[in-house]
């Protein structure tokens, strides 16, 4: 073997480990969705610890993407990588053998922090292993595997928990994992860039703070209450974080994130197109699964192959997008994309609990809707602001995208919980504390756990109430959706280069 086709094979396992890295992502969050029913029947637990199994990882995930990168670029992408991807190995091999709800909260959040190093790192080392055609063709096999991820997660989460059991699932990627480290690191070069800023570190802590305080406000609210002291207090925090964080990053040489860009029009337009997909199918990713498993009673395996309806479109969708962008403006594309998720997210809230298989097609419909701007965004996100701050650029979307996707779990949770509640409160004889814990119950596809909370309920009364509730969010996000879809239009729709600062 030439010394030419040793590098090409190195470089070749290397794009095969982060690729292998970057499957446990969409695979550890869709089975943290799909696993919870059965946590929860394993395990027992309260509605606000089971909904951490979820957001916990999500949080950790979002808030420290963007410093992961920068300690990659200052200390080396190989090494975090390495650290990321070990860290979220040995995380998951102890979820496999947690005991208890917490712990399996504590551990989700400790893997979250992994994920995140890896992805930075993991993302970092490939576009300096790999040049030219080389890099794209790397990078467009690295979103693929996020695709088939997203798409076969549930199948493969289904398949474990009803042939081996939950435990499986953290199992198995800790099995990806420990592949991922004997393939991609022996043969990494280590990087680093001489340039690189110091980690923004007063700007990191007091922006994962606040994401932190914010999320625990949504997820406790139906439980104490939106005007109890304790939620106003949440509240409170949360504001002087946001004024501590935004003061912090407006005050600094080298910010974490560089609020000046929001100046740019077409880049406010792009922090759009993550909201609006988190809106229109990011959280269904979650709440569906809940809805199948833990209210109409589906196995795992059923619920996995439903939600390819959803997923699917995401493995050809967004590559027909890019090929359209050529002909047709990605501003266009993106809103008549979230136009019809729109459509379908109506579509599915008029479908009765019960009849999942009247979900198929306004699932297909969200999906391919959905599909549309997932497949431009990425590249949006560098092409609206001047190539020098391309970067940074770069960095925000990434926060936006993750980050707000555990903000807008959080919130869905909790909007599930209140309206599931709101849905209940005509009924007799129970008092509000035992209504908000089932309608928290509910929402979290714990439709046992709510029927054991008082002898006067029926699972018909607890079914219809879940219902109403899921109809009126469907009309909320769609809503969303549609604003969004809007604003898009209006800020990405014509084609021109970035404005100069």
């Amino acid at each position: 073997m030439t010394d030419t086709e040793h590098v090409q094979k190195g470089s070749l396992l290397v794009l095969g480990a982060v690729c292998l890295a970057a499957l446990t992502l969409p695979l550890s969050f869709s089975a943290g969705a799909v696993a919870t029913p059965a946590i929860g029947r394993d395990m027992g637990g309260s509605a606000a610890a089971l909904t951490w199994i979820t957001n916990a990882f999500m949080l950790t995930f979002g808030s420290l993407l963007m410093a992961a990168g920068t300690l990659a670029d200052r200390y080396g992408r190989k090494r975090v990588f390495t650290i990321g991807v070990a860290t979220f190995t040995g995380f998951s091999l102890a979820l496999g053998l947690a005991p208890s709800v917490w712990l399996i909260d504590l551990l989700r959040a400790g893997q979250g922090v992994g994920a995140a190093a890896a992805l930075a790192g993991g993302g970092a080392a490939l576009a300096q292993e790999f040049d030219g055609p080389a890099r794209t063709r790397a990078f467009s096999l690295l979103g693929t595997t996020f695709g088939v991820g997203l798409a076969f997660g549930p199948v493969v989460t289904g398949l474990l928990i009803e042939g081996v059991g939950w435990r499986a699932i953290f199992l198995t990627s800790a099995v990806i994992g420990m592949a991922a480290l004997l393939l991609g690191p022996p043969r990494m070069r280590e990087t680093r860039d001489p340039a690189a800023n110091r980690l923004d570190w007063p700007g990191a802590v007091s922006f994962t703070a606040m994401l932190t305080v914010f999320t625990v406000a949504m997820i406790q609210s139906s439980v104490i209450g939106w005007q109890s002291p304790a939620m106003l207090a949440l509240g409170a925090v949360f504001l002087l974080l946001l004024v501590v964080f935004s003061f912090i990053e407006l005050r600094s040489a080298r910010p974490m994130l560089d609020l000046s860009l929001f100046r740019y029009r077409r880049f406010v337009g792009v922090q759009l197109l993550p909201i609006a997909t988190c809106a229109c199918f990011v959280v269904f990713l979650v709440i569906l699964p809940l809805r199948f498993i833990g209210i109409e009673g589906r196995s795992e395996i059923e619920t996995g192959f439903l939600m390819l309806a959803l997923c699917a479109p995401m493995l050809v969708v967004p590559m027909m997008a890019a090929k359209l962008a050529h002909r047709v403006s990605p501003g266009i594309l993106s809103a008549i994309g979230l136009l019809v998720a729109a459509g379908g997210i109506i579509w599915l809230g008029r479908v009765a609990v019960r009849d999942s298989q009247s979900t198929i097609l306004p699932m297909l419909l969200i999906g391919i809707g959905t599909g549309l701007p997932w497949g431009l965004m990425d590249g949006l996100s560098v092409s609206v602001v001047p190539k020098e701050r391309a970067g940074m650029a770069t960095g925000i979307f990434g926060t936006v995208r993750v980050a707000g996707e555990g903000v807008a779990l959080a919130i869905v949770s909790a909007a599930l919980a209140v309206l599931t509640t709101a849905a209940l409160a005509g009924f007799p004889g129970l008092s509000k504390v035992v209504l908000a814990e089932a309608g928290q119950k509910l929402a979290v596809g714990d439709a046992a756990g709510a029927m054991a909370l008082s002898s006067r309920f029926d699972s018909v009364t607890l079914l219809h109430a879940y219902d109403s509730a899921f109809a009126t969010l469907s009309w909320v996000l769609a809503g969303i959706t549609i604003v969004c879809a809007v604003a898009v239009f209006l800020l990405l729709a014509r084609q021109h280069e970035p404005e100069v600062s």
